[in-house]
């Protein structure tokens, strides 16, 4: 076995330095981002039906006075188009569930209507029926909670050794005790602990920490993770179905089969409702004739008049152009809901939980602090530290040539020698005849010249506010310290301020050290703070939340905020830099993560439940108002007509008024 390893030691030492293959932000995969468009509206199949249902009742009433049985063909067809889809719902689930629904009780009091020679009005009542169903559809399939981006990150393969040398295996061999071979810039395979090498792995997959961090033997190491610069080899502790990486697609997969409790109350509405007027609708056909003595053709026509008046267009009505009118306004503005269902779940938010890492901050690190030995010009200094971090892929090492950039403006890069990263440390070469080291401080701590209080103590310091610490060494004698940090968003403070005007609880929830967490708490103003967190640990205390205060928001950007953002009652996804599992299981997208945005459109929820509210109460009188008149002054089908489309005009147009709010 270690014979086997030596020989592998060798053929990679001789290789030339392999960079990282992750992204700079940090998230490594796929970055896709879902679009709303009216042209794939236009292509979503019951779209194009209940539209062409629409026209040929258009075509039908306009030549009804020239030729009433052309005029009847088109209204047959049109009666097709717009009601086969929501027939067949009604009889599957007839047939399925032996219940009734709304979708028959429409098509039920369309046909009825077209029995007693009102074909135009059966065709508005089925194509309005469709064109709201259809709406709904299209903004439902963009709530599936895909995880394709997400299964698109598991390992595949891994490189196994053994006494006769190196065989790649697909991961669902992997057992416990398996020996890896990793190297730079691959995935890591399996969950494990390092038995030999020293690297840095991003594991913004799992905890969403922006920097990398250095793992040396012992440590453990997650499926699903960045190797960096170094060759690891690592022992497998678990199975490929037991890793911490499946347990997340798992927990995405599981919170993907929750019905909310809303879809149960409507359809336990909608079959309390449609058996209520079928069989009323009944009682009047074959129990008037009998009980009052009305003719058979008076019944039906009452029964008819009833059946049109007491069909829930309004009802439907009152909830979908309200929800579609706020969506439009919010996409205005960048932020895109999946669905009218998250809309109302939103209003009802009482705690908002933010991810910290490239939700609350940039995401980013930036240079924060720079300190300079007396002996050394703070801008040369710079200079040189940019032209070694230059050759390196780090996170940090952009961040610091971004800084000599926005200091010291395009200058060309010294002519630097030797140049390499000291693997688990950080990158050293010669300029001008001296050797520069940029790392890690722990130099600090061993017996001998660079141990010096001043410096110790400015560390300490530093490291307490939370942030990342390099010192810089010329020919092994400081020269200068700088240190760095995630920075948080211009807008936090702001976007934390509004929300708990509005009497919502915020908290933040992170993968990141409780030191550096804390600090960005206290920036941003949260109410409370949760460190340390992987992501079962933030599906734990989310669900926490949930039981606590009620309804939750969590908004994050990460694979690994993925879990918590479907256990959420509502999931915000960032948009812009958000992974793409992310952006795939989260309810609400922020397009430009525009958090400032996030207060605005609780609001304006909040404000769309209020008009559902008052569009119900004012539909269901005018039903009531209706099936009463339709018995006591015996009003006429076209009037019951006019009163059942006019009330749905109303609360469209009152739903509507969202769009300018």
């Amino acid at each position: 076995m270690m014979q086997a390893v030596q020989q592998l030691q060798e053929t990679l030492s001789s290789s030339a330095q392999i960079r990282s293959k992750s992204s700079g932000s940090g998230r490594p995969g796929p970055n896709r981002k879902p679009q709303f468009q009216l042209k794939s509206m236009l292509k979503n199949k019951e779209m194009q039906a209940a539209l062409g249902s629409g026209m040929l009742m258009l075509m039908a009433w306009g030549i009804s006075h020239w030729s009433q049985w052309l005029s009847v063909i088109l209204y047959v067809v049109s009666y097709a188009l717009g009601g086969w889809s929501k027939a067949r719902e009604g009889v599957e689930t007839l047939i399925r569930e032996r219940d009734l629904d709304v979708n028959l009780l429409m098509i039920a009091a369309s046909l009825g209507a077209a029995t007693i020679g009102y074909w135009n009005e059966g065709a508005m009542l089925i194509f309005i029926f469709a064109l709201s169903g259809a709406l709904e559809s299209y903004t439902t399939e963009r709530s599936s909670k895909d995880i394709s981006e997400l299964m698109a990150l598991k390992p595949e393969t891994a490189l196994r050794l053994s006494s006769e040398g190196t065989e790649t295996v697909g991961i669902e061999q992997l057992l416990p005790g398996d020996l890896l071979l990793v190297k730079p810039g691959e995935l890591i395979p399996a969950d494990g602990r390092i038995s030999k090498g020293v690297s840095a792995v991003n594991q913004a997959s799992i905890t969403g920490e922006s920097v990398p961090v250095n793992k040396v033997e012992g440590d453990e190491v997650y499926a699903g993770t960045v190797n960096g610069e170094g060759v690891l080899y690592v022992e497998v502790s678990q199975s490929s179905e037991n890793t911490l990486f499946s347990k997340i697609i798992r927990m995405v997969e599981e919170a993907q089969t929750e019905v909310p409790d809303s879809q149960r109350f409507i359809k336990r509405f909608e079959s309390m409702y449609a058996r209520i007027v079928v069989v009323a609708t009944l009682i009047v056909i074959a129990g008037a004739p009998i009980a009052l003595g009305w003719t058979w053709a008076a019944a039906f026509y009452k029964a008819m008049v009833f059946l049109v008046v007491a069909s829930p267009c309004a009802l439907v009505s009152s909830i979908m152009p309200v929800m579609l009118s706020a969506i439009s306004n919010r996409a205005r503005r960048g932020i895109l809901f999946k669905g009218g269902a998250h809309v109302e779940n939103m209003a009802l938010t009482s705690v908002v939980a933010f991810d910290k890492t490239g939700t609350l901050t940039m995401g980013a690190p930036v240079v924060t602090d720079w300190i300079t030995a007396a002996d050394y010009d703070s801008d040369e200094l710079l200079h040189i530290v940019a032209t070694i971090e230059s050759y390196s892929m780090h996170p940090l090492a952009r961040a610091i040539v971004d800084k000599a950039e926005a200091k010291l403006g395009q200058r060309e890069l010294l002519a630097a020698e030797q140049v390499q990263a000291l693997t688990g440390w950080g990158m050293e070469g010669i300029i001008g005849g001296v050797k520069w080291k940029i790392g890690r401080t722990d130099v600090l701590d061993e017996p001998g010249p660079l141990a010096e209080p001043e410096w110790i103590e400015a560390r300490t310091r530093l490291e307490a506010e939370g942030k990342t610490v390099s010192i810089i060494l010329a020919d092994d004698r400081i020269a200068g310290m700088l240190a760095l940090r995630d920075e948080l968003r211009p807008q936090a403070q702001e976007s934390v301020k509004r929300l708990q005007a509005q009497g919502i609880r915020v908290v933040m929830l992170t993968g990141d050290r409780p030191e550096t967490a804390a600090v960005i708490a206290a920036q941003a103003g949260v109410d409370a703070v949760y460190a340390g967190l992987l992501p079962e640990d933030k599906v734990s205390h989310i669900r926490m939340l949930r039981e606590q205060y009620g309804h939750v928001v969590m908004v994050g950007d990460g694979v690994n905020d993925a879990p918590a953002l479907t256990a959420a009652t509502v999931g915000l996804g960032m948009g812009m830099n958000g992974s793409g599992a992310a952006l795939e299981v989260a309810d609400v997208v922020l397009m430009n993560d525009g958090i400032e945005e996030i207060a605005p459109t609780i609001a304006l929820a909040r404000k769309a439940q209020r008009v559902v509210k008052q569009n119900m109460i004012f539909a269901i009188s005018v039903i009531l108002l209706l099936v009463v008149s339709n018995f006591v002054q015996d009003i006429a089908l076209p009037f019951g007509v006019i009163g059942h489309e006019g009330s749905t005009l109303l609360v469209i147009l009152n739903g509507l008024r969202l769009l300018r709010s």
